[in-house]
């Protein structure tokens, strides 16, 4: 069984995304797929534009076999730690042998060696960091600036980092450095793969060319209809957004959290505050000041930002403070990922998978959500009541007239058997 691992949020799945899995599949020789996918919030600091079940769906519809959730705590942090929750899932399977990720620089060899010396972190790169970040940039804008010195004053093979800056610039591509170094900091056999991303670059707003991004797909969406998008998504893809509008009346953006995210700030304690994942000295005062003058979500953000705490950062935490995601439970958890592989769709070699899984893997598997209370395990319970907490916040966000509460509970995986 040769099995590709695959780190997605498909928000939502659309034709590159096909396109990435196809093409992994023929580079690798790989017959199985198992992807892990963010939930019901996204790295970026965002809900997920359709519920983590209708992505599962599109995935499973379009050829993934196995779709498992990345735990909420990891889907919802930096690229950093993002990618070592995922990568580290993954490896806890025991039966990946490849990872496929695409990118913006198609030289592996140059990501690789990047990656290689964020995880030595010589000196004289790690003075060159201290310096940008004393400066007031943003970690990723002062990682990269500290690349380019190091590469200019205290390596040889300048040669290798030409392109650093640009390399750097690319969300695809800092992704794909921090799979990287995950994979070196476990010592995993599984195989990183790189794939030449194609069509529209992440985060272009249109929909130009004959694949276009996930945000150009949502933001046509959201300004045209759905119809405007038909051509642009596989038809699955397609038919699973018709039925989640019928149902939901509405996709989900931070918009919806206003009233929420601004209660929390009027009342919250500010030690709690402080205890938040990406939270600095100082930087929970802004919160507090600029809640009192904004209450338009989009314009709190924005008065907040700086250059050295981008809106992305800032998404992340109001996140973080709406699901009571402190620092001290974060590290608490981390340490003990991965406490169970939870499935959210299958197909026939899904089920396939999975018999493997169990076979090599310990940790254990969830397709029915109560049954974690089967595990005497008090970190498993924290860590996956975390993903219900998540869920629930979710869908609170669509404001519809039925709650929708406890769907963990309720919602089976989907499964697609012909």
């Amino acid at each position: 069984m040769n099995v590709l691992g695959l780190i997605a949020e498909y928000n939502p799945f659309h034709l590159g995304h096909r396109y990435h899995l196809k093409k992994s599949k023929q580079v690798t020789g790989s017959n199985y797929s198992v992807a892990v996918m963010s939930g019901s919030f996204v790295q970026r600091g965002e809900p997920s534009f359709v519920d983590k079940w209708t992505k599962a769906k599109m995935a499973i519809d379009n050829g993934v076999d196995l779709v498992i959730e990345l735990p909420f705590m990891f889907s919802i942090q930096s690229a950093e730690s993002f990618a070592f929750g995922a990568i580290k899932l993954l490896h806890s399977l025991n039966i990946i042998n490849y990872v496929a990720f695409g990118n913006e620089e198609a030289e592996m060899d140059i990501l690789e060696h990047i990656a290689q010396i964020l995880v030595k972190e010589p000196d004289c790169f790690k003075q060159y960091l201290r310096k940008y970040l004393n400066m007031g940039y943003s970690f990723p804008v002062a990682r990269s600036y500290a690349l380019k010195r190091f590469s200019e004053r205290c390596i040889s093979k300048m040669e290798d980092f030409r392109n650093v800056e640009n390399i750097l610039k690319m969300p695809n591509n800092i992704l794909a450095i921090e799979y990287l170094k995950s994979l070196k900091r476990l010592n995993s056999d599984i195989r990183p793969v790189s794939i030449q991303r194609i069509g529209s670059n992440y985060g272009d707003i249109e929909l130009d060319g004959a694949i276009a991004s996930a945000t150009g797909i949502r933001n046509s969406i959201l300004k045209d209809g759905i119809d405007s998008i038909e051509k642009h998504v596989p038809s699955a893809t397609y038919r699973h957004l018709i039925d989640y509008i019928s149902k939901y009346q509405q996709f989900n953006s931070l918009d919806n959290y206003d009233q929420i995210i601004h209660y929390i700030l009027n009342t919250i304690d500010k030690n709690i505050l402080i205890d938040m994942i990406d939270m600095e000295p100082g930087l929970e005062n802004r919160f507090i000041e600029q809640s009192s003058r904004y209450k338009d979500i989009n314009h709190l953000i924005q008065a907040i930002s700086t250059r050295r705490y981008p809106r992305t950062r800032i998404q992340r935490i109001l996140v973080h403070l709406m699901a009571k995601l402190t620092k001290s439970i974060f590290d608490e958890l981390s340490v003990h990922h991965p406490l169970y592989i939870r499935v959210l769709g299958a197909n026939n070699n899904g089920f396939l998978i999975l018999n493997r899984i169990k076979e090599n893997s310990t940790v254990p598997i969830i397709t029915k959500f109560a049954n974690y209370r089967n595990y005497n395990n008090m970190y498993l319970n924290k860590m996956i009541s975390m993903d219900k907490i998540s869920t629930d916040l979710y869908f609170m966000g669509l404001n519809t007239t039925k709650p929708y509460i406890g769907m963990d509970y309720y919602t089976t995986p989907y499964i697609l058997t012909k």
